[in-house]
């Protein structure tokens, strides 16, 4: 598993950007760690911390130049990038008695609806994106994979965050 440049352009939608670095925070330390890796590997540096003394919140920061002008042109960059942005912006239930469901949610509609348009061109079919509740939140949108589409969400797409793609096989 070599993550990219796209890859890590779905990731930062959860991003922090700040005068000349990206921040990505997680709970979960070891995809902060993994990002940090993959980062190395593709021949750049990052640097990892923990946010504060009492928070359980990580962080990976790299620089800015690492991306910059870098755009998704090919059907393996936007396999990445949809894995990223799952990996961001995505979900499946953490309970092993709910009802299994995979969903990508953002405030910004007009990028939910292109990574959706990347998504349905590769067969995989989705819900309508819609705003749950409009009381709530009236800039959160979501949309859901099709049922019948799981297993094709699986095999081309995938997960390289630890707890979503634990989530997700056990589901499976």
């Amino acid at each position: 598993m070599e993550m990219s440049k796209a890859y890590l352009l779905g990731v930062m939608h959860d991003s922090t950007e700040r005068k000349i670095t990206y921040r990505i925070t997680s709970k979960e330390k070891s995809y902060v760690e993994f990002l940090a890796n993959m980062i190395h590997k593709m021949g750049y540096n990052a640097w990892t911390y923990k946010e504060g003394k009492t928070r359980n919140m990580y962080v990976v920061e790299f620089s800015k130049k690492m991306i910059k002008g870098f755009s998704i042109k090919t059907r393996d960059e936007k396999i990445e990038y949809i894995r990223g942005y799952f990996d961001a912006e995505g979900s499946t239930p953490r309970s092993k008695i709910s009802r299994f469901y995979i969903y990508f949610s953002q405030k910004d509609k007009g990028d939910l609806e292109q990574v959706k348009s990347y998504i349905k061109e590769l067969g995989i079919k989705c819900g309508k994106t819609h705003n749950p509740s409009i009381n709530v939140d009236p800039d959160y949108w979501r949309f859901y994979i099709s049922s019948e589409s799981y297993d094709l969400f699986e095999k081309i797409i995938g997960s390289w965050h630890p707890i979503k793609s634990q989530h997700y096989r056990m589901k499976i």
